[in-house]
Protein backbone atom coordinates (compact mmCIF):
# COMPACT_ATOMS: atom_id res chain seq x y z
CA UNK A 1 0.00 0.00 0.00
CA UNK A 2 1.18 3.23 -1.12
CA UNK A 3 0.42 6.34 1.28
CA UNK A 4 1.38 9.29 2.53
CA UNK A 5 -0.59 9.76 5.76
CA UNK A 6 -2.42 7.65 8.06
CA UNK A 7 -5.92 8.67 9.91
CA UNK A 8 -6.32 6.68 12.88
CA UNK A 9 -9.52 5.73 15.01
CA UNK A 10 -9.58 5.86 18.71
CA UNK A 11 -12.06 3.81 20.35
CA UNK A 12 -11.54 0.18 19.66
CA UNK A 13 -8.73 0.87 17.61
CA UNK A 14 -5.65 2.18 19.31
CA UNK A 15 -7.30 1.60 23.19
CA UNK A 16 -8.33 -1.85 23.46
CA UNK A 17 -6.57 -3.64 20.41
CA UNK A 18 -9.13 -4.18 17.87
CA UNK A 19 -11.74 -5.23 20.52
CA UNK A 20 -15.37 -3.72 20.49
CA UNK A 21 -15.61 -1.65 23.90
CA UNK A 22 -18.52 -3.70 24.70
CA UNK A 23 -16.55 -6.90 24.26
CA UNK A 24 -13.93 -5.12 26.45
CA UNK A 25 -16.47 -4.57 29.10
CA UNK A 26 -18.04 -7.42 28.99
CA UNK A 27 -14.91 -9.71 29.95
CA UNK A 28 -14.13 -7.17 32.84
CA UNK A 29 -17.73 -7.99 33.94
CA UNK A 30 -16.56 -11.74 34.24
CA UNK A 31 -13.58 -11.47 35.66
CA UNK A 32 -14.82 -9.99 38.68
CA UNK A 33 -17.37 -12.50 38.73
CA UNK A 34 -20.34 -10.00 37.86
CA UNK A 35 -23.29 -12.28 39.02
CA UNK A 36 -25.52 -11.20 34.91
CA UNK A 37 -25.44 -13.26 32.31
CA UNK A 38 -23.75 -11.65 28.48
CA UNK A 39 -27.59 -10.73 27.66
CA UNK A 40 -27.97 -8.76 30.66
CA UNK A 41 -25.29 -6.82 30.46
CA UNK A 42 -26.05 -6.40 26.96
CA UNK A 43 -28.96 -4.55 27.55
CA UNK A 44 -26.95 -2.36 29.97
CA UNK A 45 -24.65 -1.18 27.58
CA UNK A 46 -26.85 -0.67 24.88
CA UNK A 47 -28.75 1.67 27.67
CA UNK A 48 -25.45 3.10 29.02
CA UNK A 49 -24.19 4.00 25.37
CA UNK A 50 -27.50 5.59 24.77
CA UNK A 51 -28.04 7.52 27.74
CA UNK A 52 -24.59 8.84 27.20
CA UNK A 53 -25.37 9.82 23.88
CA UNK A 54 -28.29 12.15 24.84
CA UNK A 55 -27.45 13.41 27.69
CA UNK A 56 -23.86 15.53 28.33
CA UNK A 57 -23.19 13.56 31.07
CA UNK A 58 -19.35 13.66 29.52
CA UNK A 59 -17.51 16.98 30.30
CA UNK A 60 -15.08 18.33 28.16
CA UNK A 61 -12.67 18.20 31.14
CA UNK A 62 -13.01 14.62 32.09
CA UNK A 63 -10.36 12.09 31.75
CA UNK A 64 -10.97 8.63 30.36
CA UNK A 65 -11.04 7.12 33.87
CA UNK A 66 -13.90 9.89 35.00
CA UNK A 67 -15.61 9.03 31.91
CA UNK A 68 -15.31 5.30 32.06
CA UNK A 69 -16.77 5.25 35.84
CA UNK A 70 -19.57 7.01 34.73
CA UNK A 71 -20.29 4.65 31.73
CA UNK A 72 -19.95 1.45 34.31
CA UNK A 73 -22.23 3.37 37.04
CA UNK A 74 -25.25 3.55 34.28
CA UNK A 75 -24.44 0.27 33.41
CA UNK A 76 -23.99 -1.01 37.65
CA UNK A 77 -27.77 0.91 38.05
CA UNK A 78 -29.54 0.02 35.41
CA UNK A 79 -28.38 -3.56 36.77
CA UNK A 80 -28.47 -2.60 40.53
CA UNK A 81 -25.24 -4.20 41.32
CA UNK A 82 -23.52 -0.85 42.33
CA UNK A 83 -21.31 -3.00 44.60
CA UNK A 84 -18.69 -3.87 41.46
CA UNK A 85 -18.71 -0.89 40.27
CA UNK A 86 -15.15 0.17 41.20
CA UNK A 87 -13.40 -3.25 40.98
CA UNK A 88 -15.12 -3.18 37.09
CA UNK A 89 -13.15 0.47 36.68
CA UNK A 90 -9.93 -0.39 37.83
CA UNK A 91 -9.87 -3.70 36.23
CA UNK A 92 -10.53 -1.94 32.50
CA UNK A 93 -8.44 1.27 33.70
CA UNK A 94 -5.60 -0.76 34.13
CA UNK A 95 -5.84 -2.78 30.67
CA UNK A 96 -6.77 0.58 29.15
CA UNK A 97 -3.19 1.47 30.33
CA UNK A 98 -1.57 -1.24 28.99
CA UNK A 99 -3.18 -1.14 25.23
CA UNK A 100 -2.70 2.32 24.81
CA UNK A 101 1.10 2.48 26.09
CA UNK A 102 1.14 -0.35 22.68
CA UNK A 103 -0.53 2.27 20.41
CA UNK A 104 1.51 4.81 21.19
CA UNK A 105 4.94 3.15 20.43
CA UNK A 106 3.53 2.15 17.20
CA UNK A 107 2.29 5.61 17.03
CA UNK A 108 5.72 6.91 17.53
CA UNK A 109 7.25 5.13 15.05
CA UNK A 110 4.97 6.13 12.06
CA UNK A 111 5.06 9.46 13.42
CA UNK A 112 9.07 9.74 11.97
CA UNK A 113 7.96 8.94 8.67
CA UNK A 114 3.99 10.28 8.12
CA UNK A 115 1.59 12.69 9.73
CA UNK A 116 -1.05 11.39 11.35
CA UNK A 117 -4.67 12.45 11.85
CA UNK A 118 -7.24 11.04 14.77
CA UNK A 119 -10.79 10.95 13.42
CA UNK A 120 -13.11 9.59 16.66
CA UNK A 121 -16.92 9.85 17.54
CA UNK A 122 -16.52 10.88 20.82
CA UNK A 123 -17.74 13.06 23.79
CA UNK A 124 -15.91 15.85 23.22
CA UNK A 125 -13.04 15.27 25.72
CA UNK A 126 -10.88 13.21 23.30
CA UNK A 127 -7.84 16.09 23.77
CA UNK A 128 -7.80 15.04 27.59
CA UNK A 129 -8.37 11.35 26.98
CA UNK A 130 -4.77 11.47 24.65
CA UNK A 131 -2.94 13.56 27.07
CA UNK A 132 -3.85 11.22 29.76
CA UNK A 133 -2.42 8.25 27.74
CA UNK A 134 0.49 9.74 26.17
CA UNK A 135 -0.52 10.53 22.84
CA UNK A 136 -0.06 14.21 23.03
CA UNK A 137 1.88 15.52 19.83
CA UNK A 138 1.64 12.42 17.73
CA UNK A 139 -1.57 13.89 15.84
CA UNK A 140 -1.14 16.90 13.33
CA UNK A 141 -5.16 17.38 13.79
CA UNK A 142 -7.94 15.89 15.87
CA UNK A 143 -11.51 15.54 13.93
CA UNK A 144 -13.58 15.06 17.06
CA UNK A 145 -17.42 14.49 16.38
CA UNK A 146 -18.82 16.16 19.28
CA UNK A 147 -17.04 19.13 17.73
CA UNK A 148 -17.43 19.17 14.17
CA UNK A 149 -21.07 18.21 14.35
CA UNK A 150 -20.30 15.14 11.99
CA UNK A 151 -20.66 11.55 13.41
CA UNK A 152 -19.12 7.89 11.57
CA UNK A 153 -20.21 6.25 9.60
CA UNK A 154 -20.94 9.57 7.46
CA UNK A 155 -18.06 9.88 5.14
CA UNK A 156 -17.88 13.57 5.56
CA UNK A 157 -15.95 13.06 8.71
CA UNK A 158 -13.35 11.41 6.66
CA UNK A 159 -12.94 14.20 4.06
CA UNK A 160 -12.57 16.50 6.91
CA UNK A 161 -9.36 14.21 8.30
CA UNK A 162 -8.06 14.40 4.49
CA UNK A 163 -8.36 18.28 4.02
CA UNK A 164 -6.51 18.31 7.44
CA UNK A 165 -3.78 16.51 6.07
CA UNK A 166 -4.00 18.57 2.91
CA UNK A 167 -3.59 15.08 1.00
CA UNK A 168 -5.18 13.02 -1.48
CA UNK A 169 -7.91 10.67 -0.54
CA UNK A 170 -6.10 7.72 -2.37
CA UNK A 171 -2.71 8.67 -0.93
CA UNK A 172 -4.46 8.60 3.03
CA UNK A 173 -4.54 5.20 5.10
CA UNK A 174 -7.66 4.76 7.49
CA UNK A 175 -7.36 2.37 10.38
CA UNK A 176 -10.06 1.20 12.30
CA UNK A 177 -11.81 -2.00 14.13
CA UNK A 178 -15.31 -1.32 12.60
CA UNK A 179 -16.20 -2.02 9.11
CA UNK A 180 -19.97 -0.02 9.39
CA UNK A 181 -18.10 2.85 11.16
CA UNK A 182 -14.65 3.28 9.79
CA UNK A 183 -14.12 0.83 6.70
CA UNK A 184 -17.07 1.63 4.04
CA UNK A 185 -17.44 5.42 5.08
CA UNK A 186 -13.38 5.85 4.31
CA UNK A 187 -13.71 3.71 1.21
CA UNK A 188 -16.96 6.14 0.15
CA UNK A 189 -14.39 8.70 0.57
CA UNK A 190 -11.38 7.34 -1.19
CA UNK A 191 -8.81 6.10 1.18
CA UNK A 192 -7.00 3.41 1.41
CA UNK A 193 -8.39 0.98 4.28
CA UNK A 194 -6.87 -1.01 7.06
CA UNK A 195 -9.39 -3.04 9.25
CA UNK A 196 -7.84 -3.99 12.60
CA UNK A 197 -9.80 -7.10 13.16
CA UNK A 198 -10.37 -8.46 16.96
CA UNK A 199 -13.58 -9.56 19.30
CA UNK A 200 -16.77 -7.79 17.38
CA UNK A 201 -19.92 -7.34 19.13
CA UNK A 202 -21.66 -9.67 16.91
CA UNK A 203 -20.47 -12.92 15.97
CA UNK A 204 -22.01 -11.55 12.52
CA UNK A 205 -19.62 -12.85 9.50
CA UNK A 206 -17.92 -10.03 7.73
CA UNK A 207 -17.31 -9.37 4.00
CA UNK A 208 -13.21 -10.17 4.12
CA UNK A 209 -12.66 -8.24 0.80
CA UNK A 210 -14.13 -5.18 1.77
CA UNK A 211 -10.67 -3.51 3.51
CA UNK A 212 -7.84 -3.31 1.39
CA UNK A 213 -5.78 -4.83 4.69
CA UNK A 214 -6.18 -6.85 7.40
CA UNK A 215 -4.29 -6.71 10.90
CA UNK A 216 -4.90 -8.11 14.27
CA UNK A 217 -2.05 -6.15 15.87
CA UNK A 218 -1.48 -2.57 15.41
CA UNK A 219 2.38 -3.54 15.27
CA UNK A 220 1.84 -4.77 11.29
CA UNK A 221 1.81 -1.36 10.62
CA UNK A 222 5.22 -0.91 11.12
Amino acid sequence: MDNKGYIFDYGGTLDTGGQHWGKVLWHAYERQQVPVTEAQFREAYVHAERTLGKNPIIQPDFTFRRTLEEKVRIEMDYLGLTDYRNAVVADLYERTKAETAQSVEVLRELKKHYPMVLVSNFYGNIAVVLREFGFEGLFDHIIESAVVGVRKPDPKIFTLGVEALGLKPEEVIVVGDSIDKDILPAKKAGCQTVWFKGEGWTDDLVDESIPDQIITSLKELL
